[in-house]
């Protein structure tokens, strides 16, 4: 039986009561939203946490989505299945209702957050990439205030972020100039199964050029986001000539590895392909976006 090691554990009423717990604590708590992500490695003992800030009990104060002004504000304690259900994201969102239908299973979606699972950092994380994807803004809380990060700098590495020890993050802010433009494709060894790789896309056409292009990948190493793949497409009409020419920079921009799940070389040719139907499904919606 795989036992995690033993813990202290705390259950916060609001922002501020979770973040003087975290305060008081220190550096070996952890906060726990759905806890898909962090009690499976407890168990295994790849995390092993002095202390457990339960906030469960703040989906009422983190668990929304809603429209202010040119941008779409998450919650970050919002579940998978309230995103996939909401009827803003699937009009103004289209890819994170594309990433919400392949994330796991309905009691993973049931249970688990946004939040959670963009500070859990996994490479074969589905929602960093979306984010990245559609440039959304992270918002931070401390008890000295808020600060504002990308995906890029919300990310140190695999597993690690650079929220404070004292810190959480409470929302996700994503602008909505090419949310409808967007979209993304995965594949996988099963249902429910981490991606052995994916890409997500985003584009906003002006008259007949593409004005601005997202471009960012899971499971695959290297960078998220594919800058080169990117800067390539802007200025271009949207061929399948412009999609290819992204599609091999996106593939070469990244480092799988060889593993369970596939060999380097063949997640490499996915991330090509993947990266190729996600640009054609986002422009198709870019398009319809126009008439």
């Amino acid at each position: 039986m795989q036992i995690p090691a033993a813990f202290e554990y705390e259950r916060a009423t609001s922002v501020e009561h979770a973040l003087e717990l975290l305060h008081a604590r220190g550096p070996e708590a952890r906060l726990l939203a759905g806890g898909h992500s962090l009690l499976p490695m407890m168990k295994l003992r790849l995390a092993a946490p002095e202390a457990l800030v339960d906030i469960d009990a703040l989906a009422g104060e983190l668990g929304y989505v809603r429209e202010e002004g040119d941008e779409v504000r998450i919650g970050a304690m919002t579940r998978h299945r309230d995103i996939l259900e909401s009827g803003l994201v699937a009009a103004r969102l289209t890819i994170f209702t594309d990433a919400e239908k392949l994330i796991a299973d309905p009691v993973v979606r049931n249970r688990g957050t946004i939040g959670g699972a963009l500070c859990q950092a996994d490479p074969a994380e589905d929602l960093s990439a979306v984010c990245a994807v559609l440039r959304a803004r992270l918002v931070v809380r401390g008890l000295d205030g808020e600060r504002t990060l990308t995906m890029q700098e919300l990310h140190r590495g695999p597993y690690e972020t650079t929220i404070g020890d004292a810190e959480m993050l409470v929302e996700i802010r994503v602008p909505l100039h090419m949310g409808g433009g967007s979209a993304y494709e995965k594949v996988k060894r099963r249902v429910g199964d981490w991606a052995i790789a994916a890409a997500g896309a985003a584009v906003r056409l002006e008259g007949g050029t593409i004005a601005d292009a997202g471009v960012a990948l899971t499971a695959v190493g290297g960078d998220v986001m594919s800058e080169r793949a990117q800067a390539s497409l802007v200025g271009r009409p949207p061929t399948e000539d412009a999609f290819a020419a992204a599609a091999t920079l996106a593939a070469e921009d990244c480092s799988p590895t060889t593993d369970q799940r596939g060999s380097a070389e063949y997640k490499r040719h996915l991330a090509h392909e993947l990266t190729l139907r996600a640009l054609r499904s986002a422009t198709a919606r870019a398009l319809r976006e126009e008439i």
